[in-house]
């Protein structure tokens, strides 16, 4: 039997039983980090660049859930829906509104599958590079005017 103290009672029946990693599962979802296959920011829900990864993870792992936030806007989760419904795996909307997070959706185990990378990372396009121009005035005025030399 254990030895708790009557505040530890007070606060398990009011607040409810602490979870291991509170912070991580309010993260991610409310999973942890070790169940995770493929987490997708909201900006990348929003902008569905990380819908080819996740439609390539649920082939994979047919087995897996798909855990949604719940503030993002409906119009932006058709994409994500489909995928799972498409290969049959359950998805459910997760709305905690004492906890924000920058998660909007992830792909997830009931087990630990210790995957080392869970997030997609954005291909960065190159860069052009800028054009200093340095004209002074004097220099575009003469280019306006035309030159006088001959």
């Amino acid at each position: 039997m254990s030895n708790k103290s009557v505040d530890e009672y007070l606060t398990d029946g009011m607040y409810g039983t602490r979870l291991p990693k509170d912070d991580e599962r309010k993260q991610f979802l409310g999973t942890l980090r070790e169940r995770i296959v493929i987490a997708l920011t909201i900006g990348q829900v929003m902008t569905d660049k990380g819908l080819a990864k996740l439609e390539e993870a649920m082939k994979d792992n047919t087995q897996a859930k798909l855990l949604i936030n719940g503030h993002v806007s409906y119009k932006f989760l058709k994409e994500e829906k489909a995928l799972a419904d498409k290969y049959q795996i359950p998805y459910t909307t997760i709305t905690d509104e004492e906890n924000n997070t920058d998660i909007g959706a992830v792909l997830t185990y009931d087990h630990a599958i210790d995957k080392e990378e869970i997030f997609i990372t954005e291909e960065s396009q190159p860069e052009e590079p800028v054009e200093e121009k340095t004209t002074s005035i004097f220099a575009k005025l003469k280019h306006w005017f035309g030159s006088t030399e001959k």
